[in-house]
């Protein structure tokens, strides 16, 4: 490839190829390192609010210092009711850029990679928070994510029981059909049942908590990954502040992550959380503190997660020689 003329295209399904959810790992948790250490320059998403159809637009730029050495901005949607339309509520682009020159290096479909990035994050912080016998995995929510998710998990746990709840139970069994060889599953019809776990993962769009402060049991963990937008919310504000929570970045969390209501409505504040991941991961603070903890994951996926995992798509992809050419001009 020529660099300044030409640019590599990769489809979803080259991304999918190029990146295994162990690799995506490796590279997440280097990203979330690089940022606990200020390796990072990361501005806040941009949202574009599609309001009359219940969507937005988001613009994620981000530039990971050496040893990464990438730079890129991500444009991705979100809208839930897509999947009545046969279209997938999450998709989007993802262009990587040589930091050296400024130049494009290569675009990329990025459903596949905002997918397994967040599952890479959602392990990653498991990993780090929840206890290591944990074996039993409750999904409040069972779409994509939510299957990134389990996969991730499966990395680092002995998995020996997931307990499924969905929009209805037709949609639990129905995930269940299709990812039930990743481990023992059972569909549940009630979100407290899906809480009745040692690691609970949330993956809704839900402005009304699903996921309430009886419910859960001393000693679970909780990744929270549904909450990416102002005034939803998956889970109780008492359940927060009984909780050790960790976040991927403050501002995100406390604009658009499950803690905004509480932020916005509920005089929330930064000193209540433990820290960011970043933070948790090269030791500068600590999460959990002993067995009987709660602790919460606060994921609104950051841009530093796409521009690492693009990174490893593209040098895979160049030394593979895998996607197309495109020519920048003529």
């Amino acid at each position: 490839m020529k660099l300044g003329s030409e640019i590599l295209w990769l489809t979803e399904k080259d991304v999918q190829e190029l990146l295994p959810m162990s690799e995506a790992i490796a590279a997440v948790r280097q990203a979330f390192e690089l940022h606990g250490q200020g390796h990072v320059q990361m501005p806040s998403k941009i949202y574009l609010q599609f309001t009359p159809y219940d969507g937005d637009l988001r613009a994620m730029p981000a530039y990971l210092y050496p040893p990464v050495e990438a730079a890129g901005v991500k444009i991705v949607n979100s809208t839930p009711s897509n999947p009545e339309r046969g279209l997938p509520a999450v998709a989007g682009i993802m262009t990587l850029v040589d930091p050296k020159t400024g130049l494009p290096l290569a675009l990329m479909g990025a459903g596949t990679l905002t997918s397994v990035r967040t599952g890479a994050a959602g392990g990653i912080a498991a990993k780090a928070l929840a206890r290591p016998e944990s074996s039993v995995v409750g999904l409040v929510g069972c779409g994509r994510q939510a299957k990134t998710q389990l996969e991730a998990l499966l990395v680092f746990f002995k998995i020996t029981r997931v307990l499924v709840w969905g929009k209805t139970m037709e949609e639990a069994k129905a995930f269940i059909a299709a990812h039930g060889a990743l481990a023992p599953m059972t569909p549940v019809a009630t979100s407290q049942e899906a809480c009745g776990a040692d690691i609970i993962v949330t993956t809704t769009p839900a402005r009304i908590p699903v996921v309430k402060d009886v419910f859960v049991r001393p000693g679970t963990h909780i990744n929270a990954i549904g909450a990416d937008a102002a005034g939803k919310q998956e889970i109780e504000t008492k359940l927060l502040r009984r909780s050790c929570v960790v976040v991927d970045e403050w501002g995100q969390a406390s604009h658009a992550g499950e803690l905004n209501v509480a932020v916005s409505n509920e005089g929330y504040v930064r000193s209540e959380i433990a820290g960011q991941l970043g933070e948790i991961l090269i030791g500068k603070v600590k999460g959990r503190q002993s067995p009987a903890d709660i602790t919460i994951f606060d994921s609104t996926g950051l841009a530093i997660q796409d521009v690492a995992t693009a990174k490893l798509v593209y040098d895979k992809a160049v030394k593979l020689n895998k996607g197309q050419v495109l020519q920048l001009h003529g």
